[in-house]
């Protein structure tokens, strides 16, 4: 599915766009399995608004953001399942990551029209941290995503300079690393944007009459251990490619 040069890029920028990985009926059946679940989730006590609360907004304007945000979402849907290992997905990262690649966790991220937030700089290591760094998130896109309403912006080669301190551990100093000093990445729906979980990276506001609908996986090595015992999900361990040299009972968590 892609080039070996594709895969060096990858290995040298810490983020690789590829174009067309799902076509028009899998991204249709994902936006409609997406509405399903946010409609599912206002009806229960378990709604969950992911806005960053951050402190260069005024607070009218934060009032107004909104992020939906669901972990686990092919625990909520089949049409995740099959497309977190599908098989254009599965030989894209047996190139970035080798023969054995596991599932760490999904999660469904949603900007709605003119009002979805922005989350600043960041690395997802601090979420996650583990020994050997081949943590990697393919963001699956169900909608075309330009500046205008939010797309992802990456720092190129910063997966390189490994962990960097986080405010709070959840996000970079905003006046040291502003969104704006991103590189955009434009995509259609359908594309994945694959990105290392040390690659800076973060997103602006949607300000466009435009959704911008995202179900971002964490894929893993097996074989790296995690280095801190956070962020355990209850759909943790599927095996995507190959398989897990490590035998261990897998339980979900409480």
């Amino acid at each position: 599915m892609i080039t070996r040069e594709q895969a060096e890029f990858y290995r040298e920028n810490g983020y690789l766009l590829v174009e067309g990985v799902f076509n028009r009926e899998e991204v249709e059946e994902m936006r409609a399995a997406t509405e399903a679940i946010i409609e599912r989730a206002a009806l229960s006590k378990f709604d969950h608004n992911a806005a960053w609360q951050g402190e260069y907004l005024p607070p009218e304007q934060l009032k107004k953001l909104v992020l939906k945000g669901f972990h686990d979402v092919h625990y909520h849907d089949a049409a995740f399942t099959r497309a977190l290992c599908h098989p254009r997905m599965a030989s894209i990262l047996k190139m970035l990551i080798g023969p054995n690649v596991q599932v760490h966790h999904s999660k469904m991220l949603v900007k709605p029209p003119e009002n979805g937030a922005a989350f600043p700089m960041h690395q997802d290591h601090p979420y996650f941290p583990h020994e050997r760094h081949t943590m990697m998130a393919a963001s699956i896109h169900m909608d075309d995503a330009d500046l205008e309403n939010g797309c992802l912006q990456v720092i190129p080669g910063s997966h390189k300079d490994g962990p960097i301190p986080h405010v709070g551990s959840h996000y970079l100093n905003h006046k040291e690393f502003p969104i704006s000093m991103g590189t955009p990445c434009p995509a259609k729906a359908g594309d994945v944007l694959f990105f290392n979980y040390l690659t800076i990276h973060g997103s602006d506001v949607n300000r466009s009459t435009r959704p911008r609908r995202n179900v971002l996986v964490q894929y893993r090595d097996p074989e790296d251990m995690p280095s801190a015992d956070v962020h355990v999900n209850w759909g943790q361990g599927l095996m995507v490619c190959g398989h897990n040299p490590i035998f261990k009972e897998y339980k979900g968590a409480h």
